[in-house]
């Protein structure tokens, strides 16, 4: 795949050395609010995970991609396709950044560049994310990248609390 880049960052496949960052991104409990994982990961799953990772999404149907800032060469986060569905030509999208790098514009940037990859490359016709209603950051993202709200769906996820709803954000292109 060529690589994906603009002036501040830039998309990358997973590497080997990726496996410390995952672990962490992966066994934060404050992420895992607002996504669909309640148990932690081990190291040796992510890195069995990395070493059985193929980038042919045609072959697994997802693609998980490494954000990494420009100027530093840190990765600052992951973006992903799943549930590709190459015959309705379409994905589903999902975004983790880094806390410290969060509400500078590289999420914005990250899913930009995605869509550039998924609409161009894969020629897609629709991305579709389910964030939950309570993630305002990450609805504006979504929200600021052009996506659309198609529906909620009500008590969609298991909290701690009991059940949360979720968006429908869809970005089809014309």
């Amino acid at each position: 795949m060529a690589q994906l880049e603009n002036d501040f960052i830039g998309l990358r496949a997973l590497e080997p050395e990726d496996l410390d960052e995952l672990y962490r991104w992966e066994n934060d409990v404050d992420i895992w609010l607002h996504g669909s994982t309640l148990v932690p990961y081990s190291k040796y799953a992510l890195r069995d995970y990395l070493m059985r990772s193929t980038q042919d999404i045609f072959q697994s149907r997802q693609l998980r991609l490494m954000i990494v800032e420009r100027t530093s060469g840190i990765s600052i986060g992951t973006i992903d396709l799943y549930d590709f569905d190459p015959v309705n030509l379409r994905a589903g999208i999902g975004i983790l950044l880094d806390g410290n790098y969060r509400k500078q514009g590289f999420g914005f940037q990250a899913l930009q560049l995605m869509q550039i990859y998924a609409f161009r490359f894969l020629s897609l016709k629709q991305l579709y994310a389910y964030v939950p209603a309570s993630n305002l950051p990450s609805c504006r993202l979504f929200l600021k990248s052009g996506y659309r709200e198609s529906g909620l769906l009500q008590s969609w996820i298991k909290t701690v609390d009991g059940f949360a709803d979720v968006y429908l954000m869809q970005l089809i292109r014309v």
